[in-house]
Protein backbone atom coordinates (compact mmCIF):
# COMPACT_ATOMS: atom_id res chain seq x y z
CA UNK A 1 0.00 0.00 0.00
CA UNK A 2 1.45 3.34 -0.59
CA UNK A 3 1.81 5.81 1.94
CA UNK A 4 2.18 9.76 1.76
CA UNK A 5 3.04 10.82 4.74
CA UNK A 6 6.14 13.04 6.74
CA UNK A 7 8.24 11.10 9.04
CA UNK A 8 8.90 12.63 12.10
CA UNK A 9 12.40 13.19 12.18
CA UNK A 10 14.62 15.66 14.14
CA UNK A 11 16.54 18.10 12.31
CA UNK A 12 19.33 18.46 14.51
CA UNK A 13 20.01 14.32 14.17
CA UNK A 14 23.24 12.91 12.06
CA UNK A 15 22.13 11.52 8.53
CA UNK A 16 23.40 8.52 10.24
CA UNK A 17 20.76 8.98 13.02
CA UNK A 18 18.18 9.66 10.61
CA UNK A 19 18.80 6.28 8.82
CA UNK A 20 18.59 4.50 12.06
CA UNK A 21 15.52 6.25 13.11
CA UNK A 22 14.09 5.52 9.31
CA UNK A 23 15.04 1.68 9.42
CA UNK A 24 12.69 1.12 12.63
CA UNK A 25 9.70 3.05 11.49
CA UNK A 26 9.86 1.65 7.96
CA UNK A 27 10.15 -1.77 10.33
CA UNK A 28 6.98 -0.85 11.96
CA UNK A 29 5.07 -0.21 8.50
CA UNK A 30 6.51 -3.78 7.46
CA UNK A 31 4.93 -4.91 10.43
CA UNK A 32 1.58 -3.92 9.53
CA UNK A 33 1.71 -4.19 5.77
CA UNK A 34 2.27 -7.68 5.89
CA UNK A 35 4.79 -9.17 8.73
CA UNK A 36 8.13 -9.09 9.48
CA UNK A 37 10.21 -11.39 11.89
CA UNK A 38 10.35 -10.34 15.49
CA UNK A 39 13.97 -10.56 15.64
CA UNK A 40 13.95 -7.62 13.33
CA UNK A 41 11.87 -5.40 15.24
CA UNK A 42 13.81 -5.78 18.06
CA UNK A 43 17.40 -4.90 16.28
CA UNK A 44 15.95 -1.95 14.80
CA UNK A 45 14.39 -1.03 17.80
CA UNK A 46 17.44 -1.16 19.78
CA UNK A 47 19.23 0.62 17.17
CA UNK A 48 16.23 3.50 17.56
CA UNK A 49 17.04 3.46 21.41
CA UNK A 50 20.44 4.74 20.42
CA UNK A 51 19.06 7.52 18.80
CA UNK A 52 16.49 8.21 20.94
CA UNK A 53 17.09 7.11 24.31
CA UNK A 54 14.74 9.07 26.47
CA UNK A 55 11.15 7.50 27.33
CA UNK A 56 9.30 10.71 26.36
CA UNK A 57 10.76 11.51 23.46
CA UNK A 58 10.03 8.26 21.81
CA UNK A 59 6.05 8.38 23.22
CA UNK A 60 6.64 12.03 20.94
CA UNK A 61 7.56 10.48 18.21
CA UNK A 62 5.11 7.69 18.42
CA UNK A 63 2.36 9.52 18.74
CA UNK A 64 3.58 11.65 15.93
CA UNK A 65 4.32 8.46 13.75
CA UNK A 66 0.91 7.01 14.70
CA UNK A 67 -1.16 10.45 13.90
CA UNK A 68 0.43 10.36 10.47
CA UNK A 69 0.65 6.66 9.43
CA UNK A 70 -2.16 4.88 11.62
CA UNK A 71 1.07 2.61 12.80
CA UNK A 72 1.69 2.11 16.55
CA UNK A 73 5.51 1.82 17.43
CA UNK A 74 4.50 0.32 20.85
CA UNK A 75 1.97 -2.44 19.51
CA UNK A 76 4.70 -3.51 17.21
CA UNK A 77 7.49 -3.58 19.82
CA UNK A 78 5.39 -5.64 22.49
CA UNK A 79 4.27 -8.12 20.01
CA UNK A 80 7.95 -8.76 18.80
CA UNK A 81 8.86 -9.10 22.91
CA UNK A 82 5.62 -11.59 23.38
CA UNK A 83 6.65 -13.80 20.37
CA UNK A 84 10.65 -13.17 19.99
CA UNK A 85 11.36 -16.33 17.41
CA UNK A 86 8.08 -15.50 15.09
CA UNK A 87 6.45 -12.68 13.42
CA UNK A 88 4.90 -9.43 13.72
CA UNK A 89 1.95 -9.15 11.66
CA UNK A 90 -0.57 -6.39 12.84
CA UNK A 91 -3.40 -4.61 11.46
CA UNK A 92 -4.22 -0.94 11.62
CA UNK A 93 -6.87 0.37 13.58
CA UNK A 94 -8.91 3.74 12.52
Amino acid sequence: MEQNYAYPLDPSWSVAEIETVMAFLNTVEAAYEGGVAAAKVQATYQAFKRVVPAKSEEKRLGRDFARASGYQLYEVVQAALANPQGRVALTARG
